[in-house]
């Protein structure tokens, strides 16, 4: 008898329990949404933070100073929930973080977060224009993969991102192939992650405006096997300070990429069927693989570009730069295309290289965009460099 009352009253407690908790399950505040985009473009953030002095935050649509970000003071409500309001902001994808009592935060009710390089920031689109390029959209999706490739010059294997478009596995056609390069720092993750390339790709593709086309996206640090997390060398810190960065050795071992592709895809590999393009460092690259190759490419994209070596950089590679860019030049090309934001620290570099182009003849197309050097231009380069190719 006794054990019977035990049971009952062990069992009156659980239900209690299950009980209350229910109750407490029902009174909990509804969940934070941040951030919440709105119809009219203007874009609420929250962030509870009851023990906090101050909350600011930090968005790459407002002005900045040099590479830093601007920052707004956030307002607190009586149960310590800060909140921030912009204007309207134009369609695009926009990186944001907080700071808290002066320490850097994501925001914890956005599971959606980008690295560059060291840093990770929370990301979201504001749909209208360029936002909709961005955004997965219901059109025929492309694939990519990422693939390991073997890299002699580099006695290593390498990992590259490649994008196929829709219909790549069923088809038998052959496809011309985009080599696209990241900037210092980056790695083969930047940009299908920053640039949204797979996105631009699948959207362009899909409402005509560019050709279906394979796309490369490597590793421009020769001293690592792959993005950082993802090789050999383990979980450690991105840092933008890597060996033989901009010294010609990437340059000089970039057929090893070609090779991989050309022997394990179908595409053009001819002249007319291979473009190659990248971002400061990796128009750097492009500009100096183009010309060391100068029957490689026929469409060659250069984004807010570095362009000349420094004083250590002693490879091969930079030898003859007049007489190599006078040799591409007479070897004919299709496209050659320079964009630069006007407030670019790389600006006045640019115009030079621009004045050397003209001396000699070399026809280019030149954009010229607001802004410095920053993912919100090199994502608007892509978009309309892409169009142009293989025509």
């Amino acid at each position: 008898m006794m054990r019977k009352q035990f049971y009952f009253l062990i069992a009156i407690l659980v239900m209690t329990g299950l009980n209350l908790y229910g109750q407490q399950a029902l009174q909990r505040p509804a969940d934070i949404v941040s951030p919440e985009v709105r119809e009219d473009h203007t874009v609420t953030f929250r962030f509870m933070a009851p023990d906090a002095r101050e909350v600011k935050i930090s968005g790459d649509w407002m002005p900045s100073q040099s590479w830093i970000p601007g920052k707004e003071l956030m307002v607190r409500d009586e149960k310590g929930l800060w909140t921030y309001t912009t204007a309207a902001l134009p369609s695009d994808l926009y990186g944001y973080s907080f700071s808290v009592d002066g320490l850097k935060s994501t925001d914890p009710n956005n599971v959606y977060l980008i690295r560059d390089v060291a840093s990770v920031t929370n990301v979201f689109i504001v749909k209208g224009d360029k936002g909709d390029l961005y955004s997965v959209n219901k059109v025929q999706h492309g694939s990519v993969t990422r693939r390991w490739y073997d890299s002699p010059g580099n006695e290593m294997q390498r990992r590259v991102t490649i994008y196929t478009p829709a219909g790549y596995e069923t088809s038998k056609a052959k496809y011309p192939v985009l080599y696209l390069l990241h900037g210092m720092g980056g790695d083969e993750e930047a940009w299908i992650a920053l640039g949204r390339t797979s996105q631009i790709l699948d959207n362009l593709i899909a409402q005509g405006k560019a050709k279906p086309m394979i796309v490369v996206m490597t590793n421009g640090n020769v001293a690592q096997e792959a993005a950082p997390g993802e090789s050999s060398m383990g979980l450690y810190k991105p840092t933008m300070q890597l060996p033989n960065t901009m010294d010609g050795k990437f340059e000089e071992t970039f057929p090893d990429v070609i090779k991989f592709i050309e022997s394990n895809y179908r595409v053009k590999a001819e002249k007319s069927g291979r473009a190659i393009a990248g971002l400061s460092m990796g128009g750097y690259h492009s500009l100096h693989i183009s010309r060391y190759y100068p029957n490689m490419f026929d469409y060659v994209g250069l984004f807010s570009a570095a362009i000349i070596p420094n004083d250590k950089a002693t490879s091969k590679v930079y030898e003859n730069l007049d007489k190599s860019l006078a040799q591409q030049n007479a070897n004919g090309y299709k496209l050659y295309w320079i964009g630069i934001g006007k407030a670019d620290f790389l600006f006045k570099n640019v115009t030079d290289y621009r004045a050397k182009l003209d001396g000699i003849g070399m026809k280019y197309t030149y954009r010229e965009s607001e802004g410095g050097h920053t993912w919100t231009n090199w994502r608007v380069y892509l978009s309309e460099f892409v169009p142009l190719l293989f025509n």
